[in-house]
């Protein structure tokens, strides 16, 4: 049984192939101007990198920001569940799932069998997310990926008041102004973000133990911040940003074994 699990998100679609419950093909391009074009690439990627094309797929399931507009999909579930039975594949212990995307920012709570329980989510607001933080790394004049490292330098983070991205960047661009470091700054960027995430998150409510899914979580910075807000350790994937298209792609065989029953 081979299926496949595609993810548009606003900045990237990626996809995975199973088969027989094993990842054996997978994927991660930018999703661009058309959601639609992306999730053919994104799958066709996969496809090429299991070494099989689409006449061998069972069942797909499309998920995330852009899942509407892929026509080819079986299916269509909110990232909210693919993310859920993602993390919960991976991690079973796990009853918190923490998802940074590029535009959004969600707060899942999950149950033992891995379906979800609560969530509440934050999608009218960059703050917290991956566009946020490229927007203070274009205000510092800092590669984006190395904001997380920069941060853990830190001895006094500066505090940043604002969590909304246009007041923020005015304020780090005043702090600059005023002569403190770009250090200390980007560690105030973190823990303004995690007051944030944390202030949303606890409306679930939060239980241990809790992994942290979508791009942000490759930052050490804003996982280290959230570990001090949550006083308890964050479980990162190794490939945080596919942990919806590996949901879908569970949900996909769950799907087919269902109809072939």
């Amino acid at each position: 049984m081979i299926v496949a699990g595609v993810d548009i998100g606003s900045l990237t679609a990626k996809a995975i192939i199973l088969s027989d419950g094993k990842t054996i093909g997978e994927s991660l391009i930018m999703t661009g101007h058309n959601s639609r074009i992306a999730g053919r690439n994104a799958l066709e990627l996969a496809l090429k990198d299991a070494k099989l094309d689409d006449s061998a797929l069972s069942y797909i399931v499309a998920t995330g920001y852009g899942r509407l507009s892929v026509e080819f999909a079986s299916e269509q579930v909110t990232e909210i569940t693919c993310h859920a039975k993602g993390a919960h594949a991976l991690y079973p212990e796990v009853r918190t799932v923490i998802d940074l995307g590029g535009q959004d920012s969600k707060a899942i709570a999950i149950g033992e069998d891995g379906k979800v329980v609560d969530f509440v989510m934050n999608e009218k607001c960059a703050a917290g997310t991956g566009r946020f933080l490229e927007v203070m790394a274009s205000a510092l004049e800092v590669e984006l990926k190395e904001l997380g490292d920069i941060s853990l330098q830190s001895k006094s983070p500066a505090p940043i008041s604002s969590v909304c991205t246009v007041f923020a960047e005015s304020e780090v661009v005043s702090r600059v102004a005023e002569g403190v470091s770009k250090v200390d700054i980007i560690a105030g960027i973190h823990n303004a973000i995690a007051s944030r995430i944390y202030a949303m998150a606890v409306r679930i409510p939060v239980r241990e133990k809790i992994v942290m899914t979508g791009g942000v979580a490759y930052n050490v910075g804003v996982v280290r911040a959230l570990e001090e807000r949550f006083k308890t350790s964050i479980i990162v994937p190794e490939k945080p940003q596919h942990m919806g298209a590996l949901g879908a792609a569970i949900i996909a065989g769950e799907r087919f074994s269902s109809l072939k029953k």
